[in-house]
């Protein structure tokens, strides 16, 4: 055991000997070497200064104080525009668009009473006509008004390849009439 123990004050000796000087001193960092940092070259597009537009002069005339009689209202004729189309016949179907309240309308076509009176209900209802080349206009005109005032439809068109062409509604009182034209190209 004596043996054993020399051995080990021996080899401890020896690795004390040869371990580096550094560790028992202070620690002193290698400086970096020192160079310039180029940055990268970036081609950034002319940016245009923003410049607001003059905001224009409102020409707008708010009504003030204007009194509007409800009664009055749909006591007009109603313009529910033109369409163009290219196809030889159209498919119009029309239906009571509000509460079903017994309203009659009679259909004009170009001037010519084609239907003297129909009784819109729920269900769409209508007729097929072959157009004109040029202005084909339909007219309908409100006999009464139902029992809930005004006159108020919905109607449909359709070319020949079953597409819709114009779709809307009119509210129009007793003996005005709303108006769609038709232009065949």
């Amino acid at each position: 055991m004596k043996k054993f123990l020399f051995l080990v004050i021996i080899v401890g000796l020896s690795l004390n000997g040869y371990s580096q000087n550094e560790i028992s001193t202070k620690f002193k960092a290698v400086p970096p070497k020192k160079k310039e940092a180029i940055p990268p070259k970036v081609n950034l597009p002319k940016v245009k200064p923003y410049v607001a537009d003059e905001i224009p002069k409102n020409d707008f005339i708010v009504p003030k104080n204007d009194v509007i009689n409800p009664d009055e209202v749909y006591k007009k004729n109603q313009d529910l525009g033109s369409f163009n189309t290219s196809s030889v016949s159209a498919k119009v179907r029309y239906r009571d668009a509000a509460y079903v309240d017994g309203d009659k309308i009679r259909v004009y076509l170009n001037d010519k009473m084609i239907q003297p009176e129909v009784l819109l209900n729920g269900e769409f209802q209508g007729f097929e006509i072959t157009l004109e080349k040029g202005v084909n206009k339909i007219d309908f005109e409100a006999l009464n008004e139902g029992f809930a005032p005004p006159n108020t439809a919905e109607f449909q068109v359709y070319d020949d390849k079953g597409t819709v062409v114009a779709s809307n509604q009119w509210n129009i009182g007793l003996g005005f009439k709303a108006t769609i034209i038709l232009m065949k190209e």
